[in-house]
């Protein structure tokens, strides 16, 4: 490689189909936009932090799709599951949200095997030069599954980076929302639903943490929440990554930017530089069906444009 080199991290870019019972064309045109934009930069790699798909974890032919999306671009891609691929976090309380079954979105055995199936593992550790990568599918942490065990074990034998590497953690759901030592949100609060859906609890949140400075960890990015934000904690830079699909969260912090793009990151051999590229135009192009986390009674796909 280049003594200076690139790579970039996109997430939440929720390629639907029309095939579906809802589909939003606009989320598909912005993904062609950054794709674009994404190979114009020549980067080493591509990193996609979750949510490749609309509804990947009801419909396989979306996570094939996104595959076989990836598969001709002219450089590595590693994903991670997001939520809307393999299943939201385990809990078993539903929320006050209407139309929303927390209890029955969690992650299932079925739901990770099959993105396992389509993408290949569920964590990975792959390592260009200087750079390290870890990723992992944090919707397992609390879920009971045999994969769940299966991962952290695997966390738990990671051994740690080289003096000279910069190690990136990436996952999809916040480690925490505004400081590490934040208590459990509780999901039955319509106050705190939002805070709790879209991050980790304790322990878990303590064991990914007591892994991160194992391994020398420098850069954690997450996804999920379609809203730029950065914080610092102990020596760790965590980086909320904007999305491609639809913003959201615009004042959740005071340095909250929802604008949809991705993230460049630019390796030099005195630091990592990390920069934010909005997509140079967004669709808006309507489609069909509802929004959120619909129950199956509300999956209408005679809506569907294609059949």
């Amino acid at each position: 490689m280049a003594e200076t080199w690139k790579f970039i991290h996109a997430a939440d870019i929720q390629v639907g189909s029309p095939r579906s019972f809802r589909f939003q064309p606009a989320w598909n045109e912005n993904w062609e936009t950054a794709k674009q934009q994404i190979i114009e930069k020549k980067p080493e790699f591509l990193i996609v932090g979750g949510d490749l798909t609309r509804d990947g974890y009801i419909h396989r032919y979306e996570l094939e799709q996104m595959k076989s999306d990836f598969d001709q671009l002219p450089f590595p891609v590693h994903v991670i599951a997001g939520n809307m691929d393999a299943g939201n976090k385990h809990t078993q309380i539903t929320g006050p949200i209407e139309n929303r079954d927390d209890t029955a979105l969690g992650i299932t055995y079925s739901m990770a095997a099959q993105f396992q199936e389509v993408f290949g593992a569920l964590w990975w550790d792959a390592e260009y030069e200087e750079v390290r990568v870890i990723g992992i599918c944090d919707m397992l942490l609390g879920s009971g599954l045999p994969q769940e065990t299966e991962m952290v074990s695997w966390l738990k034998s990671l051994k740690p980076s080289g003096a000279n590497q910069y190690t990136i953690w990436v996952m999809h759901y916040a480690l925490y929302m505004d400081s590490f030592s934040e208590p459990n949100f509780d999901i039955t609060k319509k106050d705190q639903y939002f805070n709790w859906y879209f991050s980790v609890d304790h322990p878990h949140r303590d064991l990914l943490f007591s892994i991160f400075k194992k391994v020398g960890c420098t850069t954690v990015i997450s996804g999920h929440i379609h809203c730029r934000h950065t914080d610092v904690f102990e020596g760790i830079t965590f980086t909320y990554a904007p999305a491609t699909c639809f913003p959201q969260f615009e004042h959740r912090w005071c340095d909250a930017d929802p604008t949809l793009g991705f993230l460049e990151y630019t390796v030099c051999p005195e630091a990592l530089h990390n920069k934010f590229v909005p997509l140079r135009s967004t669709s808006t192009a309507e489609g069909y069906g509802p929004g959120g986390h619909p129950p199956a009674s509300m999956r209408d796909y005679s809506l569907a444009w294609e059949k």
